[in-house]
């Protein structure tokens, strides 16, 4: 990712799509690891925008996002070696 000069990310969210979510995040918090699910319901399925009228199936890539992506942990006091935990934690999942 790149950064104008203008500009620096708060880096907020730091999110990845897996097939398998749940499984994967049940298996991060057995290890102390804990996730997010953001956005888990499409906007278009939100009851603030049933006004507009869509239904499932009209964002299909929209709502398998929504299935797949889980937001790993991500804030300013986080360590090096947490980091490096988390990512050894889900390579040794996906073994």
């Amino acid at each position: 990712m790149s950064e104008g000069p203008f500009a620096r990310s708060v880096y907020h969210l730091y999110v990845i799509l897996v097939e398998d979510r749940d499984r994967l995040q049940g298996f991060l918090q057995e290890k102390g690891i804990a996730t997010g699910l953001h956005y888990p319901l499409p906007l278009h399925l939100q009851q603030a925008y049933g006004h507009m009228g869509h239904a499932k199936g009209d964002f299909p890539v929209a709502e398998s996002a929504a299935q797949r992506l889980l937001s790993l942990p991500m804030y300013p006091e986080l360590t090096d070696e947490q980091i490096e935990y988390v990512c050894t934690s889900i390579k040794d999942y996906y073994k």
